[in-house]
Formats: C-alpha cells, sequence, structure tokens
C-alpha cells in the first residue's frame, strides 16, 4: 500500500497536469494503458464508443500491448498522476485491497447481467470510495470476460457432470496458484497444476482429466482435438473495470461527467453483448466438433463452492454479509 503522503502528491500532481491540458486547448487527454491488443472486444468497444462520444472535451488516446505502462503498473502510474485511465481487474485491485478479492471468487457472479448489477448496487459503494480515496482511481463501469468451464475428455455417456460429487477422483488442470487450486477443489475434482503450454499434450495422453478455460481458450488452443465435452459450469464469470484518474474526473464538469460516465457504461455494454455472441457462436463451433455442450445444476454448485471458502483465509477479508448480499442481487 502507498504512503498518504506519495498518494498526496500524485494527486496534486495529477491536477496540476489535469488543469493545463484544460488551459492549453479546453480539451482533457485520457490515455489508456492496457495490455489487452487492439483488435480485443474491450480495446473496440472503448475505441468505437467511447472516445467519440467525449470527443467535445476530451481527447481518447489508446495504447495497446503494455506500450505506454508495464502490465501491473497501471494502477500505480494512475496514483502517481502518470496515467489517465486503465482497464484494471478484480485480482490486481486485491493486491491493494484484499476486500476486492470477492469478485474474482468461484460462482460469486452469475452471468454478464448479473456483473452489472452487483456493480450498480449500493454495496459496491464502499469498495468504490476506498479506491478513490486511496489510489485517486475511479471505477466507472464493469467489462464482461467471459466464463470458465470444466472441459473434459471423457465422454457425456461415460461421465454427466451435474453435481459436484461428480467430479470426485476427476484430474482437473487448473492454474497453479493458492486460490485456483482451492477452487478446483471446491468444484469437487482433484485440481492439477501444470503450465498452460503442457495441457494440451496432457489432455491428449490422459495425464490430466480435463482442463477449465473460457470457450474462447478452448478453440484458440484446439482442446477441443482432445476433449469430448464442456460441462457449462460457469464456475468463474470474469471481469474487468474501466479506470479513470479520480483527479481527471474531478477536473471536468458536472455535464462532462455524466457524457463520459454514460460513454463508459456504452462501451461497457457494446463490448459485452460482443462477447456474449461470440461464446454463443462458439457453443455452436464446438457442437459441430462433436463435443456434448451441456448445463450442470448451477445452484448445486454455487451452494456447494460457496460452503467451502466461508472460514477461511480467502474469504477472511470480505465485509461481512457482503456475499449474501451479492446472491440476492442474482436468480
Amino acid at each position: 500500500m502507498m504512503k498518504t503522503t506519495r498518494r498526496a502528491f500524485g494527486v496534486l500532481t495529477a491536477a496540476l497536469l489535469a488543469s493545463t491540458a484544460f488551459a492549453a486547448d479546453d480539451k482533457v487527454t485520457l490515455r489508456l494503458s492496457t495490455p489487452a491488443s487492439e483488435t480485443d472486444q474491450r480495446s473496440i468497444a472503448l475505441a468505437e464508443v467511447f472516445g467519440p462520444a467525449i470527443a467535445d472535451f476530451a481527447t481518447y488516446e489508446p495504447h495497446y500491448n503494455s506500450s505506454l505502462i508495464a502490465q501491473g503498473a497501471e494502477l500505480e502510474s494512475i496514483a502517481s498522476g502518470d496515467l489517465e485511465m486503465s482497464i484494471t481487474s478484480a485480482q490486481e485491485l486485491a493486491q491493494f485491497f484484499p476486500e476486492f478479492s470477492i469478485f474474482a471468487t468461484g460462482y460469486v457472479h452469475q452471468d454478464a447481467a448479473h456483473q452489472v448489477a452487483v456493480f450498480n448496487a449500493p454495496l459496491m459503494d464502499s469498495f468504490k470510495n476506498t479506491v478513490e480515496s486511496e489510489l485517486d482511481v475511479k471505477l466507472l463501469s464493469v467489462m464482461y470476460l467471459g466464463r470458465r468451464h470444466v472441459n473434459l475428455r471423457q465422454s457425456k455417456d461415460e461421465l454427466t457432470v451435474t453435481t459436484p460429487a461428480d467430479l470426485a477422483g476427476v484430474n482437473l488442470r487448473m492454474p497453479g496458484t493458492d486460490a485456483w487450486q482451492f477452487l478446483g477443489k471446491a468444484l469437487g475434482a482433484n485440481p492439477t497444476p501444470m503450465a498452460f503450454t503442457e495441457v494440451y499434450t496432457a489432455l491428449q495422453t490422459g495425464s490430466v482429466d480435463g482442463q477449465d478455460n473460457p470457450l474462447p481458450t478452448v478453440v484458440d488452443a484446439k482442446f477441443y482435438e482432445v476433449t469430448k465435452q464442456i460441462a457449462l459450469t460457469s464456475h468463474l464469470v470474469d471481469l474487468n473495470y474501466i479506470a479513470l484518474s479520480k483527479s481527471t474526473w474531478d477536473g471536468l464538469s458536472a455535464d462532462q461527467q455524466a457524457t463520459l460516465q454514460a460513454a463508459a457504461d456504452a462501451a461497457a455494454e457494446v463490448a459485452r453483448q460482443a462477447q456474449l455472441a461470440k461464446e454463443d457462436d462458439l457453443v455452436a463451433f464446438l457442437t459441430e466438433k462433436g463435443l456434448d455442450i451441456y448445463e450442470p445444476d448451477l445452484a448445486a454448485f454455487r451452494s456447494h463452492v460457496q460452503e467451502q471458502y466461508v472460514g477461511t483465509d480467502f474469504a477472511a477479508s470480505w465485509p461481512e454479509g457482503v456475499l449474501a448480499d451479492i446472491n440476492a442481487l442474482g436468480n
């Protein structure tokens, strides 16, 4: 966590830079740094929707592939006044504020619409206020990244996944961190840490029974060539936040703030619908490739997984009652 004096200096610097930019041409330059490529759905939506919508008072200047700021350093760069915008994750925010880990936990978000409902609910106010006061970062809107599912070598006739009990004894490749391995166990499987580059061969040879990833990854990595089914467990509905310098925001008029907020929400919605459509297209593609694709008992999975987190170190930083409030916003 940065010291208060450092944050105060960063806020002052950002405010001075913003006032200088406004004085020069009545427009502020909003530089965005992201590790995403120019063809990423988030990048496209921001460039085609957000940028034009704010063009009367701001110049949107995106920098892709971490070409301006190193990946992972964007939030600190905003805090120090060296950057105006980024696309950040709950995982990154949790490095500063551990309570944000709840938004990167299995079965907290139910789907894309639930993400939006959670982000706009009063329960998020304390989270947003903390980021603003401590990092000088304003979280504008939430962007949908996709859902992770269980992808198995066995056919549905050999193994049908309905509840977590059906994954007992299944060697499921999961990323190697403690949090990912815990989620694998919570799903009912036997999580196996393994480098992503080794997964295809491991599935092909039977060293593991399956892997978990969003559908685009299944297609890009051609896992469909060595697997036979996908249980649409949706055990992690991943997200990003559109993040803006709070000092830059404070330098805008009320009308400009309203326009900028609406532009961020519109860009997030366009990207969200594009990603959802892509997932639907990939279900059709994978079905054509011969995979059985079906939805298990999500209520059973959600209940079981959330129960596993209660009382653990992973949940220790979560504000009391917030998980129940989040669940209440769902189906």
